[in-house]
């Protein structure tokens, strides 16, 4: 389905009825990553799963997608389909996004589950690294991108779930070049969220993978740890959807029905 929105279409897909979860893909990801999931959640929940801005089917608003910005697009999506609550799912960069909406929108909030995601903003070390992986995308995008699908993985994992990659990376590879960069300023921009998963009276969870390449695993452990978000660790990578595919629908079904 699609809305039309500031200009451009925002595409996202709306499957089954009752309570309503939002569900936000990561950077280089679209709508097609929880399809292994739609099938058992939709049964009794209301399932929906949006394309966020410079990814998949949806256009590019511009040079720089920021989080409140893509925010600004879920829940214009989530007005057209009348829906007032949700539980937000948010894999890496959708997490990011779950915590803008939730910041402007708590009220609209049920729960919200950051899935290989940080509350916090990047360190400058972090920015550093963006600001080479834009100079990288600029030079050849497509080396970029089989790269960095690849380094998401935990290091044993790259070689046990070749396929999953292979396909994970022809997904990624639709991304349009200026959805790459902008999406990449907006995540270097974004601002720290912690006070969120502290105030908020919303259940919370977050998932973490014990071999993240890309997140500080301790460090995220220790600031999880005084609040009172639900911690879930698994042992691989920052791909829980498909390093551990069984687990992450067994906690995601029990988060949902708490």
């Amino acid at each position: 389905m699609i809305l039309e929105h500031k200009g451009i279409t925002i595409f996202y897909k709306d499957e089954g009825n009752g309570e309503a979860i939002v569900f936000l893909h990561g950077f280089l990801e679209n709508t097609s990553m929880w399809k292994p999931f739609i099938p058992e959640l939709s049964k009794n929940n209301r399932v929906i799963c949006i394309d966020l801005l410079g990814h998949g089917k949806t256009g590019c608003l511009g040079y720089i997608h920021s989080m409140e910005l893509m925010a600004e697009a879920v829940e214009a999506v989530l007005n057209h389909l009348n829906i007032k609550k949700s539980i937000f799912i948010g894999h890496s960069m959708g997490g990011y996004v779950s915590l803008a909406f939730a910041e402007k929108n708590q009220d609209a909030v049920k729960g919200l589950c950051l899935m290989n995601s940080t509350p916090q903003e990047d360190t400058l070390e972090k920015k550093k690294n963006r600001d080479r992986a834009i100079i990288a995308v600029k030079q050849n995008h497509k080396t970029f991108i089989r790269m960095a699908v690849a380094n998401l993985f935990s290091p044993a994992n790259r070689t046990i779930l070749k396929n999953e990659i292979k396909n994970t990376t022809e997904a990624a590879l639709k991304t349009p070049l200026q959805g790459i960069i902008a999406a990449l300023e907006g995540m270097k921009t974004r601002k720290d969220r912690l006070k969120i998963l502290k105030n908020s009276t919303f259940k919370k969870m977050i998932i973490v993978g014990r071999k993240d390449p890309v997140l500080d695993y301790k460090n995220l452990i220790s600031l999880i740890k005084p609040t009172k978000v639900n911690l879930i660790e698994f042992p691989d990578g920052h791909m829980s959807h498909i390093e551990n595919k069984d687990e992450f629908l067994q906690q995601i079904m029990y988060f949902i029905e708490k």
